[in-house]
């Protein structure tokens, strides 16, 4: 029913990995870029460059298709954007487009940069809206890539996508803006998504894929509690959610399950065992689908 265009290069493994983790795995074929889904709603697969994709799926060659939203400004392409993915090579799946220059220079922020100045990028047209935005005429020219070898020996300054800032560090180079932030973006075709037995389709897929994104980093708490250790434990759960409380069968005592974040379970479980919680158990989370 759907054609699907995912990205090729950095977001490759973990886009693969996150259609697997919803129980949508790519199966790469004897041709490269031309894997399957098996899965009804997924009639065709190509794997193609990020910065490619919106245009694509635009022109209809694609019903959908994963791209970040730093691609879809770039392109101009005119889609719906679906769903927010934040997932990424490495860290929180956030990235920055920045201007950066010399880390010696005495500009502080975009405004202080001069008209005229050379700015490199792979982005284009965002750099030009931006500094339009400002009112600075500069000189933006495309870059092919090593971006960062460019300043200050060829060019002035440069655009690009950071997510920690220590590439740029390492050559030299300081932050002053962030022109945009960006996510990995299920994007969909205009017509597709107008389409109502295609809109359905997608949203199923939306509501797979952003379950795993939910559940990344969360584990699930089941313990047995003590009738008289009830309020004690209760008080050392996350508060964000109430936690789902059952009497077990033949006993006074409870059973409490709960959703936590990993990261906090090693502090957690120790402080719920000493308010009186027994028999604990941390269980992994597929998906949390709200």
């Amino acid at each position: 029913m759907l054609s699907l265009a995912l990205p090729k290069g950095s977001l490759e493994e973990q886009t693969l990995l996150l259609f697997a983790q919803a129980d949508l795995e790519v199966k790469r074929s004897s041709r490269e870029y031309n894997p399957v889904v098996d899965d009804p709603r997924i009639s065709r697969v190509k794997i193609l460059r990020p910065q490619e994709i919106p245009g694509f799926v635009q022109e209809g060659y694609f019903d959908i298709g994963l791209s970040g939203h730093d691609w879809v400004r770039e392109s101009g392409a005119d889609v719906v954007e679906v769903a927010d993915l934040p997932y990424a090579k490495t860290g929180t799946g956030f990235v920055r487009m920045v201007l950066a220059v010399p880390e010696d220079s005495s500009i502080e922020s975009a405004r202080d940069i001069k008209p005229g100045s050379k700015i490199t990028t792979e982005f284009p047209r965002v750099t030009k809206e931006f500094f339009e935005g400002l009112g600075i005429p500069v000189d933006v020219q495309f870059s092919y890539g090593a971006t960062e070898a460019k300043v200050p020996e060829m060019m002035d300054a440069l655009v690009d996508l950071t997510e920690t800032g220590s590439t740029l560090r390492r050559n030299g180079l300081k932050i002053v803006e962030t022109i945009l932030e960006s996510t990995t973006r299920l994007l969909a075709n205009k017509q597709a998504w107008e389409d109502p037995d295609k809109r359905q389709a997608i949203e199923e897929i939306r509501t797979l894929l952003l379950g795993v994104i939910e559940a990344r980093g969360r584990v699930l708490l089941s313990m047995n509690v003590p009738h008289g250790r009830l309020d004690a434990v209760i008080a050392e759960l996350p508060a964000m959610k109430k936690p789902t409380v059952n009497q077990l069968y033949g006993s006074q005592d409870y059973e409490i399950t709960t959703v936590a974040d990993k990261a906090t379970v090693n502090v957690l479980i120790p402080r719920l065992r000493a308010a009186g919680a027994e028999d604990i158990l941390e269980l992994p989370i597929a998906k949390i689908v709200r």
